[in-house]
């Protein structure tokens, strides 16, 4: 097979031969040459036009990746937030019950310790004042939940305030009640009272400083106060007898006992035991003959040992 090229230049026309085995590889070769070319240009403008459009897509891909990650976190975090304050609401409920029961055990001792009223009120917060400083203060919870603990943490604190006014006002009650002669001394009835009686001697209009209370032998004696023991022996007339100063103007005496067991400079305690019953000194059987004595002159013990603690 054979190609005649007829050139417009009126030059003689070329033939090509297409037998001739070297034209043909030399055909084959430019057009391979050729479509290469092509197919390079071709990839080359592709790149040109489409590289930047994908690395965009790909990095809007990385970037919705990093976004769902970051929700996921988000709501991890929101997850163990809302627990976190769940059991924050609880524990402040628990605290505001604690407060409740705060409150009722206030006011039960101002009833028990017999207060005047209104000087303690735990339904109104004391008078506090001062200035605060704020610097630096932050807080990361709920509004609600916030004010919640902070009005639990003042009320915390004028309780606190309240209860320690009150403890130390019980404790002077207290120790003010202990050092006062308060009930009966031994258990037994009243067999004599205080004032003029006709003398179980000799039947003669007589004073009697105390009163009688008819016990069985060996009965134990209590002290009806705290107090220092000043004299513990025989007297005449009281035989065994026990004598108690209360330092606050109050003295008590407790006679005719068979046994003492206590001593002079000895401490005792409300209701401990300082001697035992008899019919020691100037008597007619077994009983304990009980005196009060208040700023140096005997008082009528009726009323005290009438009194409860």
């Amino acid at each position: 097979m054979q190609i005649i090229l007829v050139s417009r230049a009126r030059k003689l026309p070329k033939t090509l031969d297409l037998a001739d085995r070297r034209l043909r590889w030399k055909l084959i070769a430019a057009l391979s040459l050729a479509i290469l070319g092509c197919v390079g240009s071709g990839l080359a403008l592709a790149l040109l036009v489409a590289s930047p459009r994908d690395r965009s897509l790909a990095q809007i891909r990385e970037l919705q990746l990093q976004t769902r990650q970051q929700n996921a976190q988000l709501a991890s975090v929101r997850s163990d937030a809302q627990r976190s304050l769940d059991a924050l609401a609880v524990k402040l409920g628990q605290l505001q019950a604690q407060s409740t029961r705060l409150n009722a055990l206030g006011e039960r001792l101002v009833q028990v310790g017999k207060l005047d009223d209104g000087e303690f009120n735990f339904s109104q917060p004391p008078a506090v004042g001062g200035v605060e400083d704020t610097t630096g203060t932050s807080y990361a919870l709920p509004a609600g939940l916030e004010g919640s603990i902070k009005q639990l943490a003042s009320q915390f604190d004028a309780q606190q305030a309240q209860l320690s006014a009150l403890q130390s006002l019980l404790l002077d009650a207290r120790i003010e009640s202990n050092l006062k002669p308060t009930g009966m001394p031994v258990q037994g009835y009243i067999s004599s009272y205080f004032g003029v009686r006709p003398d179980p001697f000799d039947g003669q209009a007589a004073r009697h400083t105390g009163i009688d209370i008819a016990t069985p032998y060996g009965t134990p004696v209590h002290t009806v106060a705290e107090g220092m023991v000043t004299f513990a022996g025989v007297r005449r007339g009281y035989g065994n007898v026990v004598e108690i100063d209360h330092g606050n103007g109050y003295m008590t005496r407790y006679a005719h006992n068979s046994k003492l067991d206590v001593h002079p400079g000895e401490h005792v305690q409300v209701g401990e035991v300082i001697a035992q019953a008899g019919s020691t000194g100037r008597s007619t059987g077994s009983h304990v003959h009980f005196e009060v004595w208040y700023d140096g002159r005997v008082v009528n013990p009726l009323a005290f040992v009438r009194n409860h603690r």
